[in-house]
């Protein structure tokens, strides 16, 4: 048996034995389940998984087919700075619950598995996409959570897409008030100016098409912050790709 074998054999035992100690449970609803970082049949029937048909440019879901190029009425008022944005499932309750209990929950062990969601469902935008990016927290925010939950994501959907990632390029520097409260004019205004290339960090960038990834979008107010500052340091384009989103 080589050590490489030793060491996975290893793993799995322990990863059994804690599975005794401390059996799995879905991210949002408690129930005990086969495996870490997954979810329950009731809740996974219950998430609103979203695909095409959808707008072109922010990926809300359409009813019916109105075209590939075809934009909701809010992308025909003003379109995004991004090019595209897709995301996993809407967020809604029991997708809500997954989202929180990873971010606020320390269930850091699911990453992987949203990873995977992220890697179906961002299909064609991996095709294209130069590199990753994942949208940064404020240095207080990280050092309060010990973890940057996008972070994480990506680096998981890099490990499947093979798609390189840049934790490092993009930084968070002025802490912004939270948005949960705040109206699309006042997110955008919340979040103009809040983010920076890390000094010395913009080698590679031109010419490069990106994928922001983050866990959340909302209005997409900080997609488009991210994506104007990659933009203009001369990235090919940006586009987006997210967990879960809010539908209006």
């Amino acid at each position: 048996m080589t050590s490489v074998e030793r060491h996975a054999g290893i793993r799995r035992f322990t990863s059994r034995f804690l599975d005794l100690l401390l059996p799995p449970q879905c991210l949002a609803c408690g129930m005990t389940i086969d495996q870490q970082g997954g979810h329950s049949a009731t809740c996974w029937e219950a998430v609103n998984f979203l695909s095409s048909p959808c707008c072109a440019a922010c990926g809300y879901p359409f009813e019916f087919n109105a075209g590939e190029e075809a934009l909701c009425a809010t992308c025909l008022e003003r379109r995004p700075v991004y090019g595209r944005a897709r995301a996993v499932m809407r967020y809604a309750i029991p997708a809500r619950d997954l989202v929180l209990g990873f971010k606020h929950g320390d269930r850091t062990y699911a990453a992987p598995a949203f990873g995977r969601w992220l890697y179906r469902a961002g299909q064609e935008l991996l095709a294209e996409a130069d590199m990753l990016v994942p949208v940064p927290l404020h240095w207080t925010r990280l050092f309060q959570r010990r973890f940057n939950q996008s972070a994480l994501i990506a680096h998981a959907l890099a490990r499947l897409s093979g798609v390189p990632i840049r934790t490092g390029l993009l930084v968070r520097h002025r802490r912004t008030a939270s948005q949960g409260m705040l109206s699309p004019a006042a997110r955008r205004r919340n979040v103009s100016g809040a983010f920076a290339l890390r000094r010395g960090g913009g080698n590679g960038i031109a010419g490069q098409r990106i994928l922001l990834v983050d866990d959340v979008m909302t209005t997409g107010a900080t997609a488009e912050a991210c994506a104007e500052t990659l933009l203009d340091a001369g990235a090919a384009g940006v586009d987006v790709l997210t967990l879960a989103r809010v539908l209006r």
